[in-house]
């Protein structure tokens, strides 16, 4: 059960992007929708992001390629078969896919850029792909935002989309973007797949620093199980076709902000869904020498299966959060100016139990099914925030029967 996930928030059209899904039965189970097929308008600009791993996915290698070559005209994204660890044949496959997108429309097969999200290691059933094709073409349209975020789920429970109206010097332009993930999820372009579209006038350069920058604080800060996906990739697209341009100072800091606030929302919306997860928990690290030790002592938190479980069992077991703070590797660690605390509770002060704490206290936090994590390490200045959920029986029922 999601946390504190609800259904789809009304998603706003945008002038230059229309979406149409179709059912080719590349799923396991299920009658649902697995894919998608998304037209972009002359001329908008593409920036993206894409997985580290470095065994990424065949789609992943074709999208990368495309991008670099031209302007693309179309997405093509499938669920239920991640296109990875498959070779040559993977790739042939992806390329296939793209030349039949690009023949009934008369592009380049260049001018598409292919996403797939599934089982890793499984051949692409290109025909059934391509079969589905003209069903998702008929299906085009500019209000298709709600279906195709259902489309591209996996293990999700609910569709993620946000939309935002953001004021340009006293003009009005759009920021809608849908998301899939809900496990192998971690804080290296953990987005599994995310689709961002705006109808302003955005220079790629510019569009690529805004998303990166958007990206650092809202994708690269969630971890579910501490896995990066082979296909992870996030996309965002300005159609231009409002005829408002982004280019001033100004402009740039206002489109950023929204931006971060879209992939901020689409990425706690990931770990709220996360596979199994009963509790939302923010991972808070103030007073750090730098940012990085803030985001390793929060990640080592985030990762740790002890600290996890104890969450999901609601025990106030701080023992556990101590000792993944001991081990995330900050040098000449002071522990007598470290403290803790779950919410407003105080557990730790210098190095040990706060001579306040009752595990009542403690135990009041822990029954929440949202918490926050608060570590200061009275060291500097610096702070992060990561978002993560807990680890449940849930979880590993769900990766154990993936396949079956």
């Amino acid at each position: 059960m999601a946390v504190g996930l609800g259904p789809l928030p009304p998603l706003r059209s945008v002038a230059g992007v229309r979406l149409g899904t179709a059912r080719a039965g590349l799923r396991r189970q299920g009658e649902q929708d697995d894919l998608l097929l998304v037209e972009l308008a002359e001329e908008t600009r593409v920036a993206a992001v894409f997985t580290r791993n470095a065994f990424c996915a065949a789609p992943v290698t074709v999208a990368r390629d495309h991008l670099a070559s031209e302007s693309p005209r179309w997405l093509l994204v499938n669920a239920g078969n991640a296109n990875a660890g498959t070779g040559p044949d993977g790739l042939a496959a992806a390329e296939a896919c793209c030349r039949a997108v690009a023949a009934a429309s008369g592009d380049r097969k260049s001018a598409v850029l292919p996403f797939s999200t599934g089982v890793i290691g499984e051949p692409l059933p290109v025909q059934k792909l391509v079969a589905a094709l003209p069903a998702a073409r008929s299906a085009l349209d500019s209000d298709g935002w709600a279906a195709a975020a259902e489309a591209i789920m996996t293990t999700d429970t609910l569709p993620k989309g946000v939309s935002r109206a953001v004021d340009i010097g006293g003009q009005q332009v759009t920021v809608t973007g849908i998301a899939k993930g809900a496990g192998m999820i971690r804080p290296d372009m953990a987005t599994m797949l995310a689709f961002i579209a705006t109808d302003a006038t955005i220079p790629v350069e510019t569009l690529q620093n805004a998303l990166e920058r958007a990206m650092a604080t809202s994708f690269n800060r969630i971890s579910v199980d501490g896995d990066t996906s082979t296909n992870d990739a996030c996309v965002l697209l300005a159609t231009g076709a409002s005829g408002i341009a982004i280019e001033d100072a100004d402009a740039c800091t206002t489109f950023t902000a929204a931006l971060s606030e879209v992939c901020t929302e689409l990425a706690q919306a990931i770990v709220r869904d996360g596979e199994g997860a009963t509790k939302f928990i923010t991972v808070r690290v103030d007073g750090g020498a730098d940012s990085g030790e803030c985001l390793r002592v929060a990640e080592t938190i985030a990762h740790s299966p002890l600290v996890k479980t104890a969450f999901f069992a609601s025990d106030p077991n701080w023992g556990r959060i101590l000792a993944a703070i001991g081990r995330a590797g900050v040098k000449d660690f002071d522990l007598a100016q470290v403290m803790v605390a779950l919410d407003e509770v105080v557990i730790v002060e210098g190095g040990s139990r706060a001579p306040g704490y009752r595990e009542e206290d403690g135990q009041r936090v822990m029954d929440r099914d949202e918490i926050t994590i608060r570590v200061d390490l009275g060291r500097g200045q610096a702070s992060e925030v990561l978002w993560t959920c807990d680890l449940s029986h849930d979880y590993v029922t769900i990766n154990a029967e993936y396949r079956t």
